[in-house]
């Protein structure tokens, strides 16, 4: 077993003086460290060494952050990665803790805030091989060990992320001092208490219950966001997983409680500075539209036709902002609660043959045919017009821009049980299985030779599902490169 004093850290950064000041910081520690400048590099040196902590940038050339965290994750599962992220990427900061990422540094950092989330993974370390070593101790209770294991609980009062443990029957029996200012127990002693008399929150407790009822002995336990306030004002990562005896039974479980509190509000910031931006701009480019198509009709005096060309590639252009402005401000209202502004009872067939006769004219320039097979008993569904009129719009939208000359668009709507099931399918040129993951991404856009000519904001999709899930509905994706793209949405049917 690797000792703590000869902690190997790798430094995966393709900015030059990052990597470099961030060795120098770590080796003053007493740290063994070695840097490199891109993730193909980093991912030959985790297959061939042994790392105890990766400090991994997430946005560079290459092969990005996020392959290389999944990959490295799947050499080494016990690497801790640290993510480097800048506030433009920090939504991918809260993707990668999602995906593994242990912690994230925010670019540019000091030395005391490198050093800081360095020895906080190190007690990490410290804690898991002492619970490794409490796990070996046979027919001994939550509570033997909580009263026995003084340098353990040194460790953990000392964390700066909240540790509670409870025994089989949910009463706690171990909880060190973060996680006490985080709950509010400064006056309180918990010990021996069930969780639900002293943590009075509901997803917390049905988290807790959950685990201790697993019977998967392969499965690590539950991660899920949780708010403490009303209104929500702290905000913490729970993960919550089982503690086994020997004999694989549960006996307790542990949660860790990390605050985001910093990053939710790094992400309201951003969106109230998106919505000022985009409420700012829309008002002057569609008074320059208006102005252009003053001009196309001819009411400011006669044009050439290749100046008429010229105007109308500009309102083209136009338009396409103004739609990612309308997008942008559809994707704030998301986050602020206030999107689904008015439900009713909607009859499908007649979203999506708007849709489809929106498309026609783009559809005909490439030769594009429309297919469309809907049950003649469809269910209707409760839910806003505008919002579904955005959906099966950029649905249709997409399966269009992104299909080949002489293509086709078949597009289904059916029941599936108590939900209504829409698919739109396009022969276009497909989408790589790498990307699969990413194309609900905020801002992601597939980088191809085709996509280049192909007017976009990445906006479009992270929209659309947002409205479903709003709606209590699910989207999934299937694509094959060269072949096509099938979107599938579910939305739960009106309640007669």
């Amino acid at each position: 077993m690797t000792t703590l004093e000869a902690l190997h850290i790798l430094v995966v950064d393709d900015e030059k003086i990052i990597r470099e000041g961030a060795e120098r910081i770590l080796i003053k520690e007493g740290w063994k460290t070695t840097i490199v400048e891109s993730g193909e590099r980093g991912l030959a040196l985790i297959k061939n060494d042994t790392f105890q902590v990766l400090l991994l940038d997430l946005m560079m050339p290459g092969i990005s952050g996020m392959e290389v965290l999944q990959a490295a994750l799947q050499m080494q599962p016990d690497l801790l990665v640290i993510v480097i992220t800048g506030y433009a990427t920090i939504e991918n900061a809260v993707s990668a803790m999602k995906s593994g990422a242990y912690d994230f540094i925010p670019k540019p950092f000091t030395p005391d805030q490198l050093r800081i989330v360095v020895r906080r993974a190190l007690d990490k370390i410290r804690l898991e091989r002492e619970a490794a070593l409490l796990r070996s101790e046979r027919e001994r209770s939550l509570q033997d060990i909580a009263n026995e294991k003084s340098k353990t609980l040194t460790i953990i009062n000392h964390m700066a992320d909240g540790v509670l443990v409870t025994d089989q029957k949910g009463s706690i029996v171990l909880n060190n001092p973060a996680v006490t200012r985080m709950v509010g127990w400064a006056s309180k002693n918990p010990l021996g208490k069930h969780v639900s008399e002293v943590v009075k929150h509901e997803d917390l407790t049905n988290m807790l219950k959950k685990v201790l009822e697993i019977e998967d002995v392969h499965e690590q336990g539950i991660s899920q966001e949780v708010a403490w306030g009303d209104p929500p004002t702290t905000f913490f990562m729970a993960h919550t997983a089982p503690v086994r005896n020997e004999q694989g039974d549960i006996i307790g479980a542990v949660t860790i409680f990390n605050d985001v509190t910093r990053l939710k509000e790094l992400d309201r910031m951003k969106s109230e500075f998106v919505d000022m931006v985009s409420h700012e701009l829309r008002s002057p480019l569609s008074a320059i539209r208006q102005k252009l198509s003053l001009m196309s009709d001819g009411f400011t005096g006669d044009i050439s036709d290749e100046q008429k060309q010229i105007v109308g590639r500009v309102q083209h252009r136009i338009d396409g902002l103004l739609g990612m402005i309308r997008n942008l401000l559809d994707l704030s209202r998301i986050e602020a609660g206030r999107l689904v502004q008015q439900k009713e009872r909607l009859v499908v067939p007649d979203i999506i043959e708007e849709a489809v006769e929106l498309m026609v004219p783009e559809a005909d320039k490439k030769g594009v045919t429309f297919e469309v097979t809907i049950d003649a008993d469809l269910f209707p569904i409760h839910a806003d017009r505008q919002n579904m009129e955005t959906v099966c719009g950029n649905l249709v939208s997409n399966a269009v821009k992104y299909n080949r000359e002489g293509g086709r668009v078949t597009i289904g709507a059916r029941n599936r049980g108590e939900f209504v099931e829409i698919q739109v399918s396009d022969s276009g040129v497909g989408i790589a299985q790498e990307n699969l993951g990413r194309i609900f991404d905020k801002f992601f856009r597939i980088r191809s030779d085709y996509t280049r000519t192909v007017v976009g904001s990445g906006i479009g999709l992270p929209l659309v599902k947002a409205i479903v899930e709003a709606h209590f509905g699910s989207i999934s994706v299937a694509s094959e490169l060269e072949k096509g793209t099938t979107f599938t949405v579910l939305l739960p049917r009106a309640i007669t």
